[in-house]
């Protein structure tokens, strides 16, 4: 037995006594890729284990993350922190080693893998962040971002929509530093994928202008060694190894069936896998020579020197552009955002301008982006409409990019972003209309789970955008990104809150960020400098009665502000005094101090109208049992944005009715 078999071996091992350990996971992809694992992190993978963070790293990524104890192995045998102790706690509360790999609970994960196909979409996204930071900063004889993209990929991700939409546009955006080693098992947990998996991989690939290294026999380390060589020695095109594997290798009754893939492999069948592999060690006991054939801490600890050398003679020769990076990849803002950003905020509030806030996001981003070298756009085909552009746009296609224009690829756009946030470097917003927010659905969740600094700008908002009809118009989209846990959610009345919007999400340091926009023109609120303060607390009185004396409140966000201010103004000539909020981010108001929650709703006040153009229950917890919600219990319909509104009771005479009918 060579001595690598040996080496990945002992990935089996601990693959198996983990997954048996757990009583549940997945061995067979972690037994199957371990041949290609062992190949590449010990003879191409350029990282730091005493450094997991260290900026010029090759990023390694999952996507086939139901087989995490192929990294979590990888990374205890190379010398991350990540014991066998951690091992042992495979798939335990609050253990470095979850199910599938999550950001942030283990060093040298780079992002969390589990949805299929998501993991390839982030790698995109790594490897077009690396080639746009390259082609920003690196100068003749000074390339200091240089590193490859690796993902592991299997059947399942490419039977995802989601790698059919990244792959293309890895293609098209030619990143040459991306490879994806393809687990061709032909198993997933149904059987045989050739009742339901026929597609001609390769040829696909090849007609989205990947660079496709074939038939890879993917327990053979010299043929593996031979087609990574070949997939890193240079070129524009992104490459994939197709490799064919066996799932479960080396366990004799299981191997190459659907048996191995998401279940122990039980007691005898790690026996006669142990005789098998020639494996005669303890569960979770590898020799300290295997260790030492797997140690990368001394390689590690000599590439970041040399790194750190040759960024210190760029930044001798290039200081401006070496500090600007820096301050990018610290996640930092730079030194006068604040007080740039402020002055911005405060001079739309002087001047006032009747816009649609899609507009006013638009204006907000030519005010910001400048200041910001880390921001990075794009949209799903609807820059006119969505207002993503500003002068300073250039697309990622040309050396120097910060704009990807993704074509009709909603759930593609908001993962590939997700993996520009997390590579470092960048703040991406991505964007399309609301309603087509399904499509990107499980990236958004993604963005707040992993967690990842992705803003997600969604216009036309509601039944206002018209005669396109209840297919575009939303009607649940604005509750249910409310409720992803740690999404922000801002939908603004004007030009001010939306330039507030943009600054709080920019601000949210690697957290996401959710911003709606409207396609009609709003009116813009006047403000006292206390309410203008006020705005970033996610919700605040925007109107009072003169002498703070009111009978009853009004809650609004978003288009409907105005109409809240009309009927206030309306009910005031009836003399019913009101308070109307501002609640442009429900997330952020819930999260201040209980005693300025009470100032803008206080309890004593049950009198309560909530106005918004989405699904009513969500407004259910602010005006309680004895308040009403003028909101959508429908689908919208085709007609001109005012008729509509009006058909659906988003009225001044409906507002004020239902102001009087809960005052009583």
């Amino acid at each position: 037995m060579s001595d690598r078999r040996v080496l990945a071996n002992a990935v089996r091992a601990l693959a198996m006594d983990a997954v048996e350990a757990a009583n549940n996971g997945h061995p067979g992809m972690p037994m199957g890729m371990a041949d290609i694992a062992e190949v590449l992190w010990n003879d191409f993978y350029s990282h730091s284990p005493n450094q997991p963070k260290w900026f010029n790293r090759d990023r390694f990524l999952l996507s086939n993350g139901h087989g995490s104890m192929l990294q979590y192995a990888l990374l205890h045998l190379s010398g991350y922190d990540l014991s066998i102790n951690d091992l042992k706690q495979f798939r335990e509360l609050h253990s470095k080693t979850p199910g599938h790999p999550e950001y942030n609970e283990t060093p040298g994960v780079e992002t969390t893998t589990g949805p299929l196909g998501q993991g390839f979409a982030n790698a995109v996204g790594f490897a077009l962040a690396e080639k746009t930071l390259a082609g920003h900063y690196n100068r003749p004889g000074h390339d200091i971002v240089d590193h490859h993209t690796f993902v592991f990929l299997g059947d399942g991700c490419m039977m995802e929509g989601v790698s059919h939409e990244a792959a293309s546009l890895a293609g098209t955006w030619k990143l040459g530093k991306l490879v994806a080693i393809y687990d061709d098992n032909g198993i997933s947990i149904d059987g045989e994928v050739h009742g339901w998996f026929t597609d001609d991989t390769p040829k696909r690939f090849e007609a989205y202008g990947w660079k496709v290294i074939r038939d890879v026999d993917g327990h053979n380390p010299e043929a593996i060694k031979a087609a990574l060589a070949e997939a890193v020695s240079g070129g524009d095109q992104p490459v994939l190894i197709c490799a064919k594997t066996i799932i479960g290798f080396g366990a004799p009754h299981k191997q190459g069936k659907e048996e191995s893939h998401g279940s122990p492999l039980g007691k005898a069948e790690i026996a006669a896998a142990r005789d098998e592999l020639d494996w005669r060690h303890a569960p979770f006991e590898i020799p300290q020579e295997i260790y030492a054939g797997w140690d990368a801490r001394k390689a590690g600890d000599e590439r970041v020197a040399k790194w750190e050398t040759a960024f210190a003679a760029y930044a001798q020769a290039f200081p401006e552009l070496a500090a600007e990076l820096q301050q990018r990849l610290s996640g930092e803002l730079p030194a006068d955002w604040s007080e740039k950003s402020a002055a911005y905020i405060r001079q739309i509030q002087a001047a006032g301008g009747d816009v649609a806030t899609r507009k006013a996001s638009q204006q907000a981003i030519g005010a910001f982006a400048p200041l910001l070298p880390s921001l990075f756009g794009g949209s799903a085909d609807l820059a006119p409409s969505n207002l993503t552009l500003w002068k300073g746009s250039k697309s990622v296609t040309g050396p120097d990019g910060n704009y990807a224009h993704y074509g009709v690829r909603e759930f593609g756009m908001s993962a590939i972003a997700n993996g520009i946030a997390l590579h470092g470097g960048f703040i991406p917003y991505d964007a399309t209309f609301l309603v087509f927010s399904d499509y990107a659905r499980n990236a958004v969740r993604m963005s707040a789970l992993i967690p990842a600094q992705v803003i997600h700008v969604y216009t036309h908002d509601s039944i206002g955008l018209g005669a396109d009809g209840p297919t575009h118009q939303p009607i649940e989209h604005i509750p249910s990104l409310r409720y992803i846990p740690g999404n922000h959610v801002w939908r603004p009345c004007d030009d001010v809150e939306s330039a507030v919007s943009w600054q709080q999400a920019i601000e949210r340091k690697g957290k996401p960020s959710c911003l709606i926009f409207s396609r009609q023109n709003l009116k813009h609120q006047h403000r006292s400098d206390e309410q203008l303060a006020q705005i970033k607390q996610g919700g605040y009185v925007l109107s009072d009665p003169a002498d703070g004396q009111f009978k009853a409140i009004l809650l609004a966000t978003g288009s409907e502000v105005e109409l809240a201010m009309e009927a206030s103004r309306a009910l005031a000539d009836a003399g019913v005094p009101v308070r109307v909020v501002s609640l442009p981010c429900a997330e952020v108001f819930d999260a201040q101090p209980l005693e300025y929650r009470e100032a803008v709703l206080p309890g004593w006040c049950r009198a309560r109208v909530a106005v918004e153009a989405a699904l009513a229950d969500y407004w259910r917890k602010y005006v309680g049992l004895d308040g009403e919600v003028i909101g959508m219990h429908s689908f919208g319909a085709s007609a001109p944005g005012d008729v509509l509104l009006e058909h659906f009771g988003f009225t001044v005479p409906k507002v004020v009715d239902a102001v009087k009918r809960v005052i009583g």
